[in-house]
This record gives C-alpha cells, structure tokens and sequence, in this order.
C-alpha cells in the first residue's frame, strides 16, 4: 500500500459525531483511502500529528466570497480558520447572470447590502461573463486555495430578465416567471448548487434603495423554485424580513416554497438580546413543517450577530454625523488630524447623526457596545458595555465610544452586538446549537469587509464552546460535525465533511490546546486598496484541500488545489483501495 500523504498518530474527529480515536489517515490524489489503526504501507510526505486532532476540512454554507473568488486566490479569512469548502450566492446577490448595461447596478447593490466598496468591485471584476453558466466558467479559470460552491442569486436573475423594472420592484409577468424559471434551470445545469433571496428590510443598495427582490411575490419564488424541482436537486437559502416582521407571517412563505418544490430550505436565524424568547415561535413553525415532511434548517452564528465599528471601518457611532461626513473618505493618519483636534471632538460629540443607511444607524446601541480589544472577547461583561462604562464614569457615551477608537493610535474598535446575546450572555444559543435541524453559518465571508469578520467562528466555536467555556459546553464530537458533515449534508455535498475512506480528501491538522483566535486588524490588499477586515488564528498545523497542503503552521503554503462545485455531490459509493 502507498499513499501521496500519511498523517500519523493523530486524535481523528471524523465528522460524523462519534468519539474521537488514535489513528493514521492516508491520503492519495485527492480521497481519503485510509483511516485506521497503523497504516502498514508507505507514503511520499508525512505528518506527524501527535498531541493534534485530524478533522475533516470545515463547510461554511454562507459566504460572499463572489467577487473576491475571481480577484483573489486566497479565499481570507475562511481559509485560515480550516475551512476548506464555501458556499457563494447567499442572501440573493452576486454578479451573475449580469449583462453589461447592468453591472454598475449590481456594484451599488453589493456595495450597500454587502458593504464592498465599489471601486473594489470596479478595478477587481473583468466581467468576463455574462449568464451564469458562464460565471461558472470563470470561476474555474481562476487559482484559488480552497473549493467554492455558488447558489443563484435571485437579485441578479431579476435584473436579468426585468430590467429597470426589477430594480423598481415591480410585479414579475407571467412571461418574467417563465423566463426566470428557464435561467434558473439553465443554472442548476450547469451546476448552481441551489438558489438564494433576501427579504430582509436592511438590505439595501448604498443609496438607501430596497434590494430588487424584498417584498417579491411568493409566486414568484415558486417558480424559480420549480427549477430546483424539475432538476431534482439544489437548496434553498432565504434571509427573512424578522425582526422587522414576525416569524410567524415570514416564515410560512419560505416554506410553502420549499414544500411545493420538494426541496430542504435554510433561512437566517438569531436570538434577540432582550426581552422574551420570541424566536420560539419560529421554532415551533419549523417542527411543524418538519412534522409534515418539509426539510427546514434554521442557520445560526455561534456567537453575536453585529458589526466592528471604528474610525477606519465603514460604520461607527459618528458616521452619518455632519462634522465628521467631510474627513469620512480620508485615510486614518489624515482622519486623525481632524479626531485629535480637541475643537473637532467637543464639535462631533454634541451632533446627533443624520439618517442614513439603515446599517450606519444601528452605531449608537450604546448598551450593547463592547471595547474590542486583543484577546478578542465575544461574551463580554454587561458592566463593560460603553453605555456602563459612560455611567460609570460619569461621562456621556458619545464620549467613552470616541475615546475607545481613539486608542492605539486611532485604531481601537468597539464590538457592536446586535443579536445572539440575549440578557449579556450566549447561554441560549447552546440548545439551539444542539438541535439537530439547526445548521452553523453566517460567516459571511468575502462581504461586509469593514464591519463584520465573522468568518472565524470554527476557531471561536472549538476555542470558547469546546475548551474555554464556564458551564456546560459543546462536545469536540458535537462541534467537528457542526463544522463539517452537518453543513455538508445541508447543502447535498456528501462528498465531503467526513473522514472515511472514499470521501474528499479535505483535513485539518489542530493543536487544540494552543488554538487561538486573535483580534481583527484592518488590510488594505483588495483591489485598488481597498480596505478589509482579517481575523488570523495559531493553532492550525495543516489545512488540506483535495490532497494538497494549503497552510502550514498558520501560513499559506502558495498551494491552489481548489475547485469550483459544480452542483450536489454523492456520497462515495463504496471505500476506495489503499
């Protein structure tokens, strides 16, 4: 027996939620052909993965790595965290399919919904493509580290076949709704792994202007859905309109469409800070339709749902006020001219912000704002909140948050925690992490570069659920699956996600006991400068994709084994040979 890759003596977590076990894991071309008690054969490379558990490589459903998949061959920072295969597409906006005449709509749309500046997507797009057959096309043309998968956007497709009155939200024609369903088709052909919409009264282009699809009839919905069904495969993947609507009146529709399409649904889910638990409601609307055969599965963080703000992200508590709208597109340093002025600050600090987009506006939920500092702290203390701070110091909050992000130089950051942390704490988010029709997400990698990094939650999950935790925690069992096959099953790649021979060769190597997650710092490497948030990790010896190392010791290897997924994939048949 031989073997391209043998890593030995490792504690193996294979993804399937069953006790973790002492063995070898051989490798050769890009499938697992070995994981057992000592492998007898030889190998070209080895591992020693002593003291390390060996995972499956990690499965984040929901990214937005659709412009940065073409520009970049490092999909930063899902990869850094042992993610090894993304799903693009989500919340119904990409570049695809887009003709000419309406690329500068797609930029501003994905501009404001996924806070990508548009000279990014300006100077790093060629749009070398138009349908989305042909996106797909390109998307395999370009190197990249680990494997993508991309749903149908529904914001594009509307564009597509309604033009400006897509973008004024005007009611789809029966023609439109043929039409959209034919496109729709003609994706999952060509290997769409699903299609994708958003509802959600926040998503909006940087002008304020609601997307092209909130507010689009069910019908509508159901015939793009009936490609899915005609196709026999693919998911779908929704962003609600709750909080701004109850669960109860939004919920239903997706699923009357995943019931009339025979096909599993997923829809983003969170828990409020305060107040009752209204988010059971939802619950109980998902046992329903899981009672009745329909496949539903709530998608949810691990942690807080919110922003970073900070003088040099795009949003913070003094974003929209008039005094600071003139310094807003300056570099730091320049900014930091203005911030110091002792007149400027006294000025700032007494305006009240104008309206804007809704995003910016959410900057001064003063009791749910957190100092953000390194080590990184997801569950801060109630009495650290700037609201807190400001009483305790006998100060207004304008203030503590102003001279909170003028630390370090004017590049403190402030944690603004807009769900999942209900009463202070992340105690109600481990039995919805525990259910098994719930479903890890919302990395949302590849968008929203300068106020979220959420793409680290597998580092956050093993780091604060797994070994840090006070309390009751997650099993490293419950947690690997959640990472891996569960994911994986979700969106039907069952390829993958599980270390068994005859499955994808996709593995982390993981010094848990010195796994840790350090503070986002701002990057300026997207096209034309552009400015990122990136989150790193210590802990990762190895990251394999399709056979190949990626990342060594917490560093890129310059190996780009990844590949474009083209639509579900089976499980392995049967094991192959060693």
């Amino acid at each position: 027996m031989r073997a391209d890759l043998l890593i030995t003596g490792g504690i193996v977590v294979d993804g399937t939620g069953g006790a973790p076990f002492v063995a070898d894991v051989a490798l050769t071309g890009d499938r697992v052909t070995w994981v057992g008690p000592r492998f007898a054969g030889t190998a070209a490379e080895t591992i020693d993965a002593t003291d390390c558990i060996v995972t499956p490589g990690f499965v984040d459903i929901h990214t937005h790595y659709d412009g940065q998949a073409i520009w970049g061959e490092e999909m930063s920072p899902s990869s850094s965290h042992g993610v090894t295969t993304v799903v693009m597409g989500n919340c119904g906006v990409g570049f695809a399919p887009c003709r000419l005449a309406d690329h500068d709509a797609l930029i501003r749309l994905m501009e404001g919904v996924e806070d990508i500046p548009g000279v990014v997507m300006a100077q790093g797009l060629p749009w070398d493509w138009e349908s989305f057959p042909e996106y797909l096309n390109a998307l395999e043309t370009r190197p990249r580290d680990i494997d993508v998968a991309c749903l149908l956007p529904h914001s594009p497709l509307r564009v597509w076949v309604m033009g400006k009155r897509a973008l004024a939200r005007e009611a789809a024609t029966a023609g439109d709704l043929a039409e959209m369903r034919r496109i729709a088709g003609e994706a999952m052909a060509a290997g769409a792994i699903g299609f994708a919409t958003s509802r959600l009264n926040i998503h909006r282009t940087k002008a304020g202007e609601l997307i092209p699809t909130y507010g689009a009839d069910p019908e509508e919905l159901q015939a793009i859905a009936g490609a899915l069904k005609d196709a026999g495969k693919g998911v779908l993947q929704a962003v609600l309109d709750a909080p701004f609507a109850a669960w109860e009146d939004e919920l239903p529709k997706l699923l009357a469409v995943a019931e009339s399409a025979g096909r599993p649904a997923t829809f983003t889910f969170a828990v409020s800070n305060s107040g009752p638990p209204i988010w059971e409601s939802a619950l109980k609307v998902v046992d329903a339709a899981r009672a009745r055969g329909v496949e539903v599965w709530p998608q949810i963080l691990p942690r807080p749902i919110g922003m970073i703000s900070g003088w040099a992200l795009s949003t913070h508590a003094f974003c929209l006020c008039p005094t600071y709208l003139p310094i807003a597109n300056l570099p730091l340093d320049d900014q930091l001219a203005h911030l110091r002025d002792p007149a400027f600050r006294a000025a700032l600090i007494a305006e009240m912000p104008q309206a804007g987009h809704p995003l910016a506006m959410l900057t001064r939920n003063w009791d749910w704002m957190f100092p953000f500092g390194d080590p990184p702290r997801y569950e801060p203390a109630p009495e650290t909140s700037i609201a807190a701070l400001a009483r305790a110091q006998g100060r207004s909050p304008e203030e503590v948050a102003y001279d909170t992000m003028m630390e370090r130089d004017g590049q403190g950051m402030i944690l603004n925690t807009l769900g999942n942390f209900h009463d202070g704490r992340l105690d109600e988010l481990l039995p919805l992490l525990r259910r098994p029709d719930t479903v890890m997400g919302l990395g949302d990698g590849g968008a929203h570069y300068a106020a979220i990094c959420d793409a680290s939650y597998p580092t956050f999950l093993l780091t604060y659920w797994v070994r840090d935790r006070d309390g009751d925690r997650l099993s490293l069992a419950e947690a690997i699956h959640a990472l891996s096959a569960k994911p994986a099953k979700v969106m039907g790649l069952d390829d993958r996600g599980i270390l068994a021979p005859g499955f994808k060769a996709d593995v982390n190597v993981i010094d848990l006991a010195a796994l840790s997650l350090h503070a986002p710092v701002v990057r300026f490497d997207l096209p034309g400068k552009g400015r990122r948030l990136d989150q790193a990790a210590t802990g990762y010896v190895a990251t394999l994709v399709n056979g190949r190392v990626i990342r060594r010791h917490d560093a890129s290897t310059g190996a780009r084994p990844g590949r474009v997924v083209r639509g579900s994939q089976s499980a392995p048949a049967e094991p192959l040979p060693a």
